[in-house]
């Protein structure tokens, strides 16, 4: 399929979504309904009210927190030339939802910063699951299993936060599984300025990718400084994915099966990737997030959850191709 029709493709299911998104609930309202509420803007119709109020920024961070970790998914996969690298397979969603809770025990009440204590954290695991790569020389599949061992000794630090600071405990435990109930509009404009500064910064290094696909010696030899391009892109895959996990918790898999529905929809020139791993990631968060509310009204499931029960089994299904194919040896 052409990348026009992907993207029209993708577009029109975004749309689809959307509205299922602002309609579903404990309450479902027809489009219409909602358009009459947005209208009217009347604060005492309760229509508008769960609109402006719960389903329109639940259904902006979704969008974005997809976006974003798709799109850090993909810079992560082209970085360490690994299709099963991921945000949340090698630690980096683990380092900032680490950096979350430090700054949220160390700095009570300073929710401002946030969206900087996950970038910092993920930041400082893209970097160690980097440095590990190039100075121990570790194969792709081990890469991955250094990643896992990383993802879990960063989880068993915020589980000891948890202890030592019980206030953050309390409402901690939905930061972890990953949900987008209870988002509200300020917590997604608080990252926006970072997500906007990482999708910028995607787009200005999908070129210089395309040349790295080439191999480190090419690319070298065509004058592309290897390094900074690698940095660059693991800090805005971190950029990315510390400002999701500040709103939207610890959200596993988007980063690994949106890049791969889009590789096989317009192939792996990073200028086309980039931008429709966007809009798949961005679809496949809104329809988890719509089928967690409806498919065990009236409780609800943390849309992280399903996120791994549909995310876990791919990702074992690209372990045991591995032998199949040189890209996971």
């Amino acid at each position: 399929m052409g990348t026009k029709r992907s993207a029209a493709a993708l577009g029109a299911l975004l749309a689809a979504a959307l509205l299922l998104s602002v309609g579903c609930g404990s309450q479902w309202y027809t489009p219409a309904r909602l358009w009459q509420a947005l209208c009217a803007a009347d604060a005492a119709d309760p229509v508008w009210r769960i609109l402006c109020f719960v389903r329109l920024p639940r259904t902006a961070a979704a969008v974005l927190a997809g976006a974003a970790l798709g799109v850090a998914g993909a810079l992560i996969q082209s970085v360490l030339n690994n299709a099963m690298a991921s945000p949340n397979v090698i630690g980096v969603n683990a380092g900032a939802g680490l950096g979350a809770l430090l700054a949220a025990s160390l700095v009570p009440g300073a929710a401002a910063l946030l969206p900087g204590a996950a970038f910092a954290g993920a930041l400082a695991a893209a970097l160690f699951i980097w440095m590990l790569a190039a100075v121990a020389g570790l194969s792709r599949t081990t890469l991955i299993l250094a990643g896992v061992t990383v993802s879990s000794i960063l989880t068993a630090c915020m589980n000891t936060l948890k202890l030592l600071f019980p206030d953050v405990a309390v409402g901690s435990m939905a930061f972890l599984l990953g949900t987008l109930s209870g988002v509200t509009t300020a917590q997604v404009q608080r990252a926006l300025p970072w997500l906007a500064a990482g999708f910028v910064l995607a787009a200005l290094l999908a070129a210089d990718l395309n040349v790295l696909q080439l191999g480190e010696d090419m690319a070298a030899g065509l004058g592309l400084p290897v390094a900074r391009v690698r940095f660059a892109a693991l800090l805005t895959a971190a950029l990315l994915a510390g400002a999701a996990v500040s709103f939207a918790g610890l959200l596993g898999f988007v980063g690994l099966l949106a890049p791969h529905i889009a590789r096989r929809l317009v192939g792996g020139d990073n200028r086309r990737l980039l931008p429709v791993t966007a809009l798949a990631s961005a679809d496949l968060m809104l329809l988890c997030d719509v089928a967690a509310r409806v498919l065990f009204a009236p409780f609800e499931l943390p849309v992280g959850v399903l996120l791994s029960l549909v995310g876990g089994p791919f990702f074992l299904f690209l372990l045991l191709r591995r032998k199949r194919s040189r890209l996971y040896d």
